[in-house]
């Protein structure tokens, strides 16, 4: 895995983080406010393993999934969080915000509905999301987000499996599954030991 500088700019403090993420919870509540811990929790642990800041791990994992504050959208989510987090002054979480539902650089890549977002906002998303070049937070928050479920971290082919029968299959839902377990093998390698027992995923789990 390539290196990655401790310092990440352009997020807000972890006390900000946790105001952020319960106002967007007290506007619309559900089990995704503990799937964001849980993810926040899985990107802490790994991140300091890797010798990322851990700190800056948690606070993407609290807001990886912030724009579901506005509602109970698809899509949609993505840009609400891509253009709130940009909005408040924030560059490096929007950036989250979107890098996350993407392990591979594509719309249909995308688990879930498109088409509750206005053509001009997904032309704007793909636009920007072709434009980054990924790195280890990006990374590490889209293992994250397929290794959490709200009642704690779990085995990612439960996960996966759990998204697909909600929102159905793509052209490259098996691609994505494959990305997945290739950022899996990466930060085990960079970790130097298997994730599960780092995480505290137990046999009950499995």
């Amino acid at each position: 895995m390539k290196q990655e500088t401790n310092r990440l700019k352009g997020l807000p403090s972890l006390a900000q983080a946790e105001e952020l993420l319960q106002e967007a919870v007290n506007s619309n509540p559900g089990p995704w406010e503990d799937h964001s811990r849980t993810a926040a929790f899985c990107a802490e642990t790994i991140g300091a393993r890797c010798g990322m800041d851990p700190q800056a791990c948690r606070v993407l994992g609290l807001l990886h999934d912030i724009g579901r504050g506005g509602g109970v959208y698809d899509f949609l989510h993505v840009w609400n969080g891509w253009s709130r987090m940009n909005a408040l002054g924030f560059p490096a979480a929007a950036r989250i915000c979107l890098t996350h539902s993407f392990p591979i650089q594509e719309l249909d890549c995308y688990a879930g509905n498109t088409e509750d977002c206005t053509p001009e906002q997904r032309e704007i998303l793909m636009r920007e999301l072709k434009s980054i070049s990924y790195n280890a937070y990006d990374r590490l928050i889209q293992l994250c987000d397929a290794l959490s479920l709200p009642d704690g971290p779990t085995i990612l082919e439960k996960r996966l499996v759990d998204v697909s029968l909600r929102h159905g299959f793509s052209r490259l839902t098996l691609d994505r599954w494959r990305a997945f377990q290739k950022l899996k093998q990466e930060f085990e390698q960079a970790c130097g030991q298997p994730l599960y027992p780092l995480l505290g995923v137990s046999p009950d789990r499995l």
